[in-house]
């Protein structure tokens, strides 16, 4: 497991469908929430994103850095494979941090989401049937 005290820390790995994108990301997120906003229901085609947050310094692209699109500017985009399409991570917070998508995660995280976001706009469809905390958009 993790061990931040002792200076290491357990490296997971990840990548899209079509294995094209590969990437490693410290276990040591700061946060993983479930996002419901159309943004992410668009990107995932999904009721939502589960996404875990950390500093963008901790992921790195380990094979296909080639085969990544990305959409928005540099301060805050998505990262897609451009073969298959997968939504990788979305860098955010003027780009100091990075929103892993935690379906892409091929090792399981020590973080569980701990909150449901931007519900005010979440799918009409889609019932939230968990005891997590709901929030109308970003918790202050």
């Amino acid at each position: 497991m993790t061990s931040e005290t002792s200076g290491t820390t357990r490296m997971l790995t990840g990548g899209c469908l079509c294995r094209a994108v590969k990437y490693e990301v410290a276990d040591a997120f700061r946060y993983a929430m479930n996002c419901h906003c159309s943004n992410c229901r668009r990107t995932t085609g999904s009721a939502f994103k589960p996404f875990a947050g950390i500093e963008r310094d901790r992921l790195r692209i380990t094979e296909g850095e080639g085969a990544v699109s990305i959409y928005g500017d540099e301060a805050a985009h998505d990262v897609h494979c451009s073969t298959c399409g997968s939504l990788l991570y979305s860098v955010v917070r003027e780009a100091t941090y990075v929103h892993v998508a935690m379906g892409t995660l091929m090792d399981e995280p020590s973080i569980r989401p701990s909150m449901h976001i931007f519900v005010g706009s979440k799918a009409k469809w889609h019932e939230i049937t968990d005891d997590l905390p709901q929030f109308q958009e970003f918790p202050d």
